[in-house]
């Protein structure tokens, strides 16, 4: 054993090993566990609905795509701003889409190396399916008072001020 090192060494990363997390970072990380889980288990929603509706040549995540293209002509890079996708994820997903129909694009005219995506009108029809699959599910918890305490838009702010500080400790990072 060394001499020299200290009694209580700090880790590379956290708090001191005899520190314990407080009561909000405790439900941080709750939260954190939360919005994972939640995350697949609105991809499963998605695909069961499709499965019921016979539609099995998207995937949860192509569907996700389209829904939040909505009415927009985007770029790869402003989609995967957008929403939850890796680069090489969108790129590969919005080329089945083109492939399968439900996505025009075409280059810019301004910058040839990107490229711009629409809806066609098979991607609008499975928009609208998402869609009215999530106002199914916004009725069924507005009816049974889920979304009353706290009130939604109490928690939607609270996630938009955590997605704020995740995106300025990326920015801060580079």
């Amino acid at each position: 054993m060394l001499a020299h090192a200290p009694q209580n060494p700090r880790p590379a990363f956290g708090l001191p090993q005899d520190e314990s997390p407080s009561d909000s970072s405790e439900a941080y990380l709750e939260a954190l566990r939360l919005l994972e889980r939640m995350h697949r288990l609105m991809l499963d929603l998605v695909k069961d609905e499709f499965e019921r509706l016979r539609q099995t040549d998207l995937t949860p995540v192509q569907a996700m795509i389209l829904y939040n293209l909505g009415e927009a002509e985007v770029s790869a890079g402003e989609l995967r701003s957008r929403g939850m996708y890796q680069g090489s994820n969108v790129s590969y997903n919005l080329k089945k889409l083109v492939t399968m129909g439900y996505v025009h694009h075409e280059r810019c005219d301004q910058d040839r190396r990107s490229v711009r995506v629409r809806l066609t009108a098979e991607g609008q029809h499975i928009r609208e399916i998402v869609r009215q699959l999530f106002l199914r599910h916004a009725k069924g918890l507005e009816m049974s008072g889920v979304l009353d305490d706290p009130p939604l838009e109490d928690v939607n702010m609270q996630t938009r001020r955590i997605e704020r500080f995740w995106s300025e400790q990326i920015r801060y990072i580079y």
